[in-house]
């Protein structure tokens, strides 16, 4: 889902399939037709915040394009070389230096609005933002006010602070946002493959070996409960 988002900011297929349709395309006068800049992936800088099993995966498909990885994570020592082609770095150059910026990491009370007025203008004008992660990691005001005024080039979101979104959400028809409802984990595969992590979870409790234990201790004094 996150290079679903990505792919449709430097190819724009739907938006050419329409141009097809409405015949757009006999316009010209040459054999190809485009009124969007096309953007290669190649040597572009993907700045991934969250560098955890997820985090990595990203990563993954995005050497598959050719592109630098910048990580943060609070578990990176900042100018390691956590991969191959990956550096990690701080949050602020991360914003600086990525060309598309992709959020991979939990809701805390510590990183709520962590992408706010102040982190949105250290990107470039012509970097983009994905968020697969979760919605109130997003400022939506701020993002909205960055997206109307050209701070940033666009906004790929499959989470929002709140979904279903209200009819006021700040998002809805702004400029260069896509939104898609909460999909990136709905794929038949997916939905099976957590199914079977419960089984096994159950049959394993049941075994007296528990597995994936939560640490309900942890997790409240870090605000998750």
């Amino acid at each position: 889902m996150t290079f679903a988002h990505i792919l449709n900011f430097t190819q724009r297929v739907d938006h050419y399939a329409d141009a097809v349709d409405e015949e757009r395309w006999t316009e010209c006068r040459d054999f190809c037709f485009w009124d969007f800049p096309l953007i290669e992936l190649q040597g572009k800088y993907l700045g991934i915040i969250g560098y955890g099993s997820i985090g990595k995966e990203v990563a993954k498909i995005a050497r598959a394009f050719g592109m630098k990885i910048l990580a943060y994570s609070p578990s990176l020592e900042v100018g390691s070389t956590p991969e191959p082609d990956t550096q990690a770095v701080s949050v602020e150059e991360l914003l600086q230096q990525s060309d598309f910026v992709t959020l991979h990491c939990p809701l805390t009370p510590d990183n709520q609005h962590l992408i706010d007025g102040s982190t949105l203008s250290l990107m470039k004008p012509s970097a983009f933002l994905i968020n697969t992660s979760r919605g109130s990691l997003i400022d939506e005001v701020a993002l909205c006010t960055a997206l109307q005024d050209e701070k940033i080039a666009g906004a790929g979101l499959d989470v929002l602070s709140s979904e279903p979104p209200s009819s006021d959400n700040p998002l809805l028809n702004t400029r260069n946002c896509f939104i898609t409802p909460h999909i990136a984990w709905a794929t038949k595969d997916a939905r099976a493959r957590l199914l079977n992590i419960v089984i096994e979870n159950l049959k394993a409790f049941i075994a007296g070996n528990p597995q994936n234990v939560v640490n309900l201790t942890y997790a409240n004094q870090r605000g998750k409960l």
